[in-house]
């Protein structure tokens, strides 16, 4: 039987689901996870290793790193460089960077709709080195790996499948990665902004707010994918699901309210509602650049921060 999902239960993280599905069929073949604690900074890596955890999951078989922090929010710049260089470090090990061979990285989203933007958001920052290696000092240009960058947009706006757009440039370029960046849709309000998922499976846009778009991996792009996002969005049915589970636990704390009974109380309206931090213009800029600091030190690592610092002015 394959696990259904809801509205009200929409993730795109692969901790959530894996969580989900233990608590209502217990623990799954092939479904595996480990915790780690590194001040402050909790990490779990999850591995989907069977067709039959995967149809559980509904996620692919890969693996699946995340990195949750709650005080990420708070904007600590000691946290932040800690947190940039655990992700570098995921990255290196995970994509294998960095590369001889041509790095593609794809910032999915829209850049008009911010808390989508993040994807456009982190190409801005990254240091894109394909172009110059030729034109700059030999000293520089032999410790630069080729990485190149594109914001491919949304179907809304280029009445384009974004897997048609990075299929032409990787044909074309014909890169040994693509990374691909990504907000996400989380099950939990606590996950916006204080979290970051890692998966060498590659990503199948919208799909966690139901907007599913043909996927970016491996078998549509012909070269390896790993996928990073950070959830930027909630659904509205998600938070009135907790409030009227808790409120009813409170007046009955042996009683444990099913699905059906809170389900009735919600309308339609809410159930399609996505919401976000009132403060998401200052969250989406202060992660995108974590996230392109993170993938500059990975793909970068023979330059120091200074040198990417006057590269990037």
């Amino acid at each position: 039987m394959t696990m259904r999902w809801s509205n009200w239960d929409r993730t795109d993280l692969a901790v959530e689901r894996a969580a989900m599905v233990r608590e209502r069929t217990g623990e799954v073949p092939g479904l595996e996870s480990s915790q780690e604690h590194i001040n402050g900074i909790e990490i779990t890596r999850v591995q989907v290793s069977t067709p039959y955890a995967a149809n559980q999951v509904g996620k692919p078989p890969g693996r699946y790193f995340t990195l949750e922090c709650p005080e990420l929010k708070y904007r600590n710049r000691t946290l932040l460089k800690n947190v940039a260089q655990i992700i570098a470090r995921e990255l290196s090990e995970l994509a294998g960077l960095p590369k001889q061979n041509d790095v593609l990285i794809v910032g999915l989203g829209n850049w008009q709709a911010t808390p989508d933007a993040l994807g456009p958001r982190v190409v801005s920052q990254l240091m894109v080195t394909r172009h110059i290696r030729e034109y700059i000092s030999q000293d520089l240009g032999q410790r630069l790996y080729p990485v190149a960058a594109v914001s491919p947009g949304v179907l809304g706006i280029t009445g384009m499948e974004t897997v048609d757009i990075v299929k032409g440039i990787a044909d074309q370029i014909k890169p040994e990665l693509i990374i691909t960046v990504d907000a996400l849709a989380a099950r939990s309000p606590s996950r916006l902004f204080s979290t970051i998922q890692i998966a060498d499976t590659g990503i199948q846009p919208g799909s966690g707010v139901g907007n599913k778009r043909p996927g970016l991996n491996r078998e549509s792009l012909g070269v390896p994918v790993v996928a990073i996002g950070v959830p930027t969005v909630v659904s509205g049915a998600s938070i009135a699901i907790d409030v009227l589970t808790d409120y009813f636990s409170k007046f009955n704390p042996h009683a444990r309210p099913t699905l059906g009974s809170v389900q009735e109380f919600l309308s339609e309206d809410l159930m399609d509602l996505l919401v976000t931090h009132k403060d998401v213009d200052m969250q989406i800029l202060e992660m995108s650049k974590l996230l392109a600091s993170a993938i500059n030190k990975a793909s970068q690592p023979a330059i120091s921060e200074d040198e990417m610092l006057d590269y990037l002015q």
